[in-house]
């Protein structure tokens, strides 16, 4: 199964005489499992050079009609190869193959609304005070957009980017994490395969450097980035230095909120979902679950017995659940944060350990871990832990929740779970997120516009809103009047 790839660029596979590699490792078997290229700067310029020249001779004059035929072309063949992607993406980074596999599926429907966009590009006409003249505008593509994406779903946040960037006519640069990027560089063939023209979609790896390179190696109109604040902000100020526009879809620390009066089995459901789904490895996690007082108890009893029936495994067997922390340092992290947050005097409900057992062999396993007693001013509280582990606070109002759930520098998704209709609407205006989940939660779809607030970024993924981060405005106006208009005539 061991492979070697290379980059992809102008729909070709590319190396150098000295390519510098590092290796995959499958995190749980701890095994290296294939080789990924590490792109120097020369190449990354290639990558940049080409997309640009694509956009020039061919992407720019091509129609939204056409764009939308090789999309649509995309997604079938996305979907006609979703076990063996899924198969490649679990083994790349441990997420349990019954998520990756919906993912290639929502991954296509994303390819598919967004086709259904790529030809509905209109301006607007706008009466003037001026006579005889007429006002309009174009919305046209920025030329070549940088798309930079995380390791915990990489096609599924690929296309949170890709389709609209495709839709409104950019060519790009695609560089995935370093900790998963095989089915990135297996896409790259699926998409020459739908046929896009040379140099339209182009795939570099590596690691800090190649984002660095991305930046600095030639002129790109937009980056769109997925991953860390840490590193959002610090690509914010390369992009800005160089006036290039970003979207940043960063961290989270968002709040899942039960009241007294919500659908217990439901909210209990939905509490488990929102944090232990994909181990915990994203960015809308519900990793703190505030829950009024007068049923906290019997809110805790039922989630710690049903984490800790949680099935951990191979996350290739259909029947896991929860898979493996994507790699080495994520996992120290997360052993950490738990020991931290046990000093800091939270208590442990469930969990809080590496899971061993003959199924986990030697694999990066957290237990699905809940602690109680939790303060909102705790790190484990404040700061995105990035794995299975849950925080449970608890409140006496609705405006106690409602401050809660605001005391944090992020602001990317929250839950409300109530049969209160006039709380619903209340808590939908007061909450500081992007999203905010009623009765439900973590569930994503192509059409719902996605995008954090303060600490969790700015700019729309997803949703005909998604469009705007990927076209510019441009006013073209027009004196049709007989006369000449000389204001310096005598």
């Amino acid at each position: 199964m061991f492979k070697t790839y290379d980059l992809f660029v102008n729909n070709e596979r590319v190396r150098s005489a000295n390519q510098e590699y590092f290796s995959a490792i499958n995190p749980y078997t701890l095994e290296e499992w294939a080789s990924i290229p590490q792109a120097s700067d020369e190449q990354v310029s290639d990558a940049i050079a080409a997309a640009r020249h694509a956009y020039d001779s061919v992407w720019a004059k091509t129609t939204g009609y056409e764009r939308s035929k090789l999309m649509l072309r995309l997604a079938e063949i996305l979907e006609a190869n979703a076990e063996r992607m899924a198969t490649l993406e679990s083994t790349d980074n441990g997420k349990a193959i019954r998520e990756t596999h919906g993912q290639m599926f929502s991954a296509a429907r994303a390819y598919r609304f967004f086709a259904g966009l790529a030809d509905k590009l209109t301006g607007v006409t706008i009466p003037l005070d001026l006579p005889d003249s007429f006002d309009f505008t174009r919305r046209e593509p920025l030329g070549v957009c940088v798309l930079i994406t995380a390791w915990n779903s990489p096609m599924s946040l690929l296309s949170n980017k890709l389709a609209p960037a495709l839709a409104a006519g950019n060519c790009v640069v695609i560089k995935p994490s370093e900790h998963a990027s095989v089915t990135t560089l297996e896409f790259a063939d699926l998409a020459k395969e739908a046929g896009f023209p040379d140099g339209v979609i182009n795939v570099v790896t590596g690691d800090h450097r190649t984002g660095q390179a991305l930046l600095r190696s030639g002129r790109v109109d937009r980056v769109s980035f997925t991953g860390s604040p840490a590193v959002g902000a610090r690509i914010a100020a390369d992009a800005g230095a160089r006036l290039i526009p970003v979207t940043l879809e960063l961290g989270g620390k968002s709040p899942n909120i039960i009241f007294e009066d919500a659908d217990f089995d439901r909210a209990t459901a939905g509490a488990l979902v929102g944090i232990f789904s994909a181990t915990g490895q994203t960015c809308i996690a519900g990793s703190r679950l505030l829950v009024q007082r007068g049923i906290v108890d019997r809110v805790v009893e039922r989630i710690a017995y049903r984490a800790k029936q949680i099935r951990l495994g191979n996350p290739l067997d259909r029947d896991t659940q929860m898979g493996t922390v994507a790699n080495e340092p994520q996992f120290q992290r997360i052993l950490a944060t738990i020991e931290n947050a046990k000093s800091e005097g939270a208590k442990l409900a469930t969990g809080g350990r590496k899971a061993a057992g003959e199924k986990l062999g030697k694999g990066y396993f957290v237990e699905p871990t809940i602690f109680t007693d939790v303060q909102n001013r705790m790190e484990l509280a404040q700061e995105e832990v990035f794995g299975p582990v849950l925080a449970v606070m608890p409140f006496d109002t609705e405006e106690e929740a409602i401050t809660i759930a605001n005391d944090t520098r992020y602001g990317l998704a929250s839950g409300v779970w109530t049969t209160n209709l006039s709380r619903a609407m209340r808590m939908t205006r007061a909450i500081n997120a992007g999203t905010v989940w009623i009765n439900t939660y973590r569930v994503a779809q192509s059409m719902a516009p996605f995008g954090g607030f303060k600490d969790s970024g700015y700019g729309k993924e997803r949703g005909i809103q998604a469009l705007d981060e990927y076209l510019r405005t441009k006013n073209v106006m027009i004196d049709y009047a007989d006369a000449v208009r000389d204001p310096f005539a005598k």
